[in-house]
């Protein structure tokens, strides 16, 4: 079927009149669970993976409906190894063109991608989810059901693509948060990278004292174990990620060991009130760890007038993620006349009046709407 190519400003619709297209590059455990997701949701997905015998198992698994490329498809999703991350989007943007299809991606590491890639079309992305298993046999359509999917637009992405990608991504359950890519690499190297190599590391330390006294691992009690669970990812991943990220994974390393050289001071003299402080802290912190808000009394709906300009989507997004707030929904309303819209987003209630104050302190006028 013909298609008439696309301009980035014209991002392709995902209305309901027929059923929506998605191609998934890369079908191991992240991309099958992409697809999983997307079939579940409705999409018709075609997967593609450099080795053939992937993308027939995610067909015999059921997360896509076709191998190969599909041209029609408005939705791309580029899940490989970092190591070929940049020239499979690459790939995809030009397999793309003709459908002006978003593109966007599941690296950990997002300032490479972001800075080698500029076409409008494409909205780096890194799902915060995932599993111990590996391959597509481990794919699960329920994986990214309220989790985090980070979106670094850059000065390049289109603001009609990037709200495409967020509203793909809210469908199948994501908590979709905007920020910079290099914002993003510091931040996951705190949460994700450093816990990881931490993991890894007393994994490795408890396994050393094995070897001279056999029954230590038999003792390993659930909060070892909790502890220790993530030090079961596949190494290959991590040696990508560890070069991709070097920088902010050393820094980070640093700051962890001054922690720990702190809370060695604490225990070694003794002091009681020091070490109570540190677990008051810890403890606080964990027990404050956000939450995902779903029932719909719980939301409210933020209008926010816009003009005609490049970055505005990305820019009160991003504002969103720096208030701590989190968009459950997004769309923009176009106005019949002018170049002005109406970005409409879905926030908590109890969020929303940091949100309104940090949007008028922006110059932005936001009003609200109780849903209906």
């Amino acid at each position: 079927m013909a298609t008439e190519p696309r301009t980035a400003a014209q991002a392709p619709s995902f209305g309901a009149d027929e059923v929506p297209r998605a191609q998934v590059v890369g079908t191991g455990l992240i991309g099958g669970s992409v697809a999983a997701a997307l079939r579940k949701s409705g999409w018709h997905v075609t997967g593609r993976d450099a080795i053939d015998d992937h993308a027939q198992r995610a067909l015999r698994l059921g997360c896509l409906d076709a191998i190969g490329t599909d041209a029609d498809a408005t939705f791309w999703v580029v899940a490989v190894p970092a190591a070929c991350l940049a020239g499979e989007v690459g790939l995809a943007l030009a397999d793309s063109a003709a459908a002006g299809a978003v593109v966007t991606d599941t690296g950990s590491v997002k300032t490479p991608v972001a800075h080698d890639i500029s076409d409008p079309r494409f909205v780096p992305g890194h799902p915060m989810a995932g599993s111990e298993q590996e391959g597509v046999e481990g794919a699960n359509p329920d994986m990214f059901a309220g989790a985090v999917w980070t979106l670094t637009p850059t000065g390049s992405t289109d603001d009609e693509a990037l709200r495409a990608c967020q509203t793909v991504l809210a469908g199948i359950g994501s908590d979709v948060v905007t920020m910079t890519p290099e914002r993003h690499d510091a931040l996951v190297a705190v949460v994700s990278h450093v816990p990881h190599l931490a993991a890894a590391s007393l994994m490795c330390l408890a396994d050393d004292r094995a070897l001279d006294d056999a029954p230590l691992l038999r003792l390993a009690a659930g909060g070892f174990r909790d502890m220790t669970r993530i030090a079961a990812g596949h190494p290959g991943i991590w040696l990508d990620i560890c070069g991709e990220n070097r920088d902010a994974i050393v820094t980070v390393l640093d700051e962890l060991s001054e922690r720990l050289d702190q809370v060695r001071e604490v225990v070694a003299h003794g002091d009681r009130e020091g070490l109570r402080t540190v677990l008051t802290q810890a403890r606080r912190a964990r027990t404050n760890l956000p939450s995902r808000y779903v029932r719909p009394q719980e939301l409210l709906e933020v209008r926010v007038p816009i003009p005609d300009r490049k970055g505005q989507i990305a820019a009160i997004t991003m504002l969103a993620a720096d208030c701590d707030v989190n968009v459950a929904d997004i769309e923009v309303a176009h106005s019949p006349e002018g170049a002005d819209g109406v970005l409409v987003l879905v926030v908590a209630r109890t969020e929303a009046q940091r949100f309104l104050a940090a949007l008028a302190g922006q110059g932005y006028h936001p009003t609200t709407r109780d849903l209906a």
